[in-house]
């Protein structure tokens, strides 16, 4: 897993990273770009919206829609990521923190149209997952949803099945999502739903009941 040092230090060749991975198809980013265009023309279903990107990055998919008109906040904890971000964003409120170890608390202050999280939230463990969005629920809006697009199966046996095909490059620090034990976690307490984007990549919506 990389911490906040690793992430400055590939801040600058992330996107192409990120580009080439896309474009071969292949494990960790196959399916990115349709993630990211999803999750924009979801949210694009409410015009100046609120959104909360966790772990946004680059800025990749925030800039556009912040271009579009919706405002943004967002955590990362890269100061180099959040330079490159800011020249994309010079008005959105961009907070340096490490969401692994919580919300920030100027968060908490906010209600949003949509929470948005891509690519960031693997690095929690199965049950911090559970913990942080409970803790995000009480911050959306009525109607509100929480967009997650990342490294996902629906089932254990998918993910084990995409474990062997790419054995030399998978990273056991990383806990990617299951959907269907992340649902039987919290389907009590909110409505969950999974598409499947790539056979290693989809989006988790979340609302509240």
């Amino acid at each position: 897993m990389l911490n906040k040092q690793g992430f400055d230090l590939w801040a600058g060749d992330y996107d192409r990273t990120v580009q080439l991975s896309e474009e071969s198809d292949s494990y960790p980013f196959a399916g990115y770009k349709h993630i990211l265009n999803l999750i924009f023309n979801e949210v694009m279903q409410k015009k100046e919206s609120n959104v909360l990107d966790i772990g946004f990055g680059t800025g990749i998919l925030t800039a556009k829609l912040y271009e579009n008109g919706h405002k943004i906040v967002g955590i990362d904890f890269s100061s180099k990521m959040i330079e490159i971000a800011k020249q994309k964003m010079p008005k959105a409120t961009l907070i340096e923190c490490d969401f692994t170890k919580g919300i920030h608390n100027s968060i908490r202050n906010n209600n949003y149209d949509f929470i948005i999280s891509t690519y960031a939230l693997h690095h929690l463990t199965d049950q911090e997952k559970v913990q942080f969005i409970q803790e995000l629920l009480p911050l959306l809006c009525e109607r509100g949803k929480i967009l997650i697009g990342d490294i996902a199966f629906r089932t254990r046996g998918q993910l084990m099945e995409c474990r062997e095909m790419y054995f030399s490059q998978w990273d056991d620090d990383e806990d990617y999502f299951v959907f269907d034990e992340l649902d039987e976690l919290l389907n009590p307490t909110c409505k969950l739903e999974f598409q499947s984007i790539s056979h290693c990549g989809g989006i988790i919506v979340i609302s509240k009941k």
